[in-house]
């Protein structure tokens, strides 16, 4: 190689490093950033990513727009964003649901392990059994009694096929030894206002959806699904107190984005996020939809996603769970 070619190649890379540097300084200046959602509005997934946008749009001074794309497990969203310009201006806030259940039931044009990045963990929180106005059991006894005495008599809802809300519910049979029939939506708000329109019995919901109508009276909760009581839901017994024992179930949101985003924009998203996470009025927020703000780093958030994986892997395979496509 000429001494003339050795200098252009070195000029070229130094370019694309100061390109690549200004970019992350500059960052998000080019156009509004889209932040997906696997879900309807009105429910967890959108609850929080708005929440997330205002505060993004007023810390960077730019236009975030929460894009809604339901349906398939939470994984249109995670496909759109899996393929989108890996540029950091298409985001994905997601869940268990979609980042380490769905890979193992359902076919995907993505890898959810190669092609998103984990940025930062949001937010914990449980997944709560409740019961719409028909159901008169007054706890878990008692409606197991009822499932019971009505094999397939009595409906769940869940987000989607292949949900923590589906996976819930299909651990509950199984450990009471009821049989209830899964209805699957295109998320959490459809599947509570059938829950309250007697069109479905049950719920395995997560309390950042379930809190709105918990709290109003519209749905009622028998028992928490973590290991111990929510302090938004003092009097609701968790699982293990409510007579059904090793019955955890948990849900995470997190940030996301395309495998290939300039580490340095992968950095200042972190930052920011962890920034918002710590004032005031979001940790209140959080707290009230019962859940547990996130914390950590991106490595700690990422060591999460991927140990989740191979739980639900584990579990998905253990109990022969399979979707039909």
């Amino acid at each position: 190689m000429s001494y003339r070619n050795v200098i252009r190649r070195l000029a070229l890379a130094a370019c694309a490093l100061a390109s690549a540097s200004v970019f992350a300084q500059a960052y998000p200046s080019a156009k509004p950033v889209h932040i997906m959602v696997g879900a309807n509005a009105g429910g967890g997934t959108d609850i929080i990513a708005r929440m997330l946008a205002e505060k993004y749009q007023a810390a960077f001074n730019q236009s975030f727009i929460v894009d809604n794309r339901p349906g398939a497990s939470n994984t249109i969203a995670a496909d759109l964003t899996a393929k989108a310009a890996p540029d950091g201006y298409t985001l994905l806030v997601a869940t268990n649901t979609g980042q380490a259940i769905a890979p193992h039931l359902l076919k995907l044009g993505f890898d959810s392990n190669r092609d998103l990045i984990p940025v930062s963990l949001v937010v914990v929180v449980p997944n709560v059994l409740v019961v719409g106005p028909t159901v008169t059991a007054a706890n878990v006894r008692d409606l197991v009694a009822v499932l019971k005495a009505k094999p397939d008599g009595y409906s769940y809802g869940s987000s989607g096929t292949g949900s923590t809300q589906h996976l819930a519910g299909e651990a509950f049979a199984q450990a009471t030894g009821t049989k209830i029939v899964h209805v699957p939506y295109k998320g959490s708000a459809q599947a509570l206002a059938d829950l309250i329109g007697g069109q479905i019995q049950l719920d395995f919901d997560t309390t950042s959806s379930a809190m709105g109508m918990i709290k109003a009276g519209k749905v009622r909760p028998l028992a928490v699904m973590s290991a111990r009581r929510s302090p938004e839901l003092p009097d609701v017994p968790t699982m293990a107190e409510a007579g059904v024992p090793n019955l955890v179930m948990t849900t995470w949101y997190g940030l996301f984005v395309t495998a290939g985003t300039p580490p340095d924009v992968v950095a200042k998203l972190h930052d920011e996020t962890a920034k918002i996470l710590a004032m005031p009025d979001v940790q209140k927020r959080l707290v009230a939809l019962g859940g547990e703000p996130g914390a950590g780093t991106q490595k700690e958030f990422a060591a999460l996603v991927k140990a989740d994986y191979d739980r639900f892997g584990k579990l998905i395979d253990d109990a022969h769970i399979k979707i039909d496509q």
